[in-house]
């Protein structure tokens, strides 16, 4: 799973030719990473009740998908095989408030991250879509 785009069409992230590009590489990544989870940590109990108690793994995990989701290093597929994103969270009830709860700690993560301007409105939208895309509970 991949960010993909018509040739020739404009990037709606910005200059760069990818989003993990424009929104600055690895270590940009991580910083959203680590804001989103922290966030989630500091202020989410249903996404929290979700997470093992130590969210290394899940940091670790994040930061893979979304390095090769935003057109960087495909570190997730390298490690771990196709994301599988619907049955990896198949375990968990995902009804329409938790994915709203993923997509607020994300838009708050972005702001922290100090992500902003073309890039910050990209992620925050096709990360809210994602999150939908996840829901499998009424």
């Amino acid at each position: 799973m991949q960010i993909r785009r018509t040739p020739g069409t404009p990037r709606p992230w910005g200059s760069a030719p990818t989003p993990y590009e424009e929104l600055g590489g690895e270590d940009r990544v991580k910083a959203l990473v680590n804001a989103f989870y922290d966030i989630v940590e500091e202020s989410s109990p249903v996404l929290t009740s979700m997470l093992p108690a130590d969210t290394s793994v899940s940091r670790l995990k994040l930061f893979e998908f979304l390095s090769g989701w935003m057109g960087g290093p495909q570190l997730y597929w390298e490690r771990r095989g196709h994301p599988r994103l619907r049955l990896r969270h198949a375990p968990f009830a995902i009804d329409e408030f938790a994915a709203d709860e993923w997509a607020r700690c994300m838009d708050e993560a972005l702001v922290r991250a100090g992500v902003e301007g073309p890039i910050e409105a990209f992620l925050a939208t096709e990360l809210r879509s994602v999150a939908v895309g996840l829901r499998n509970r009424l």
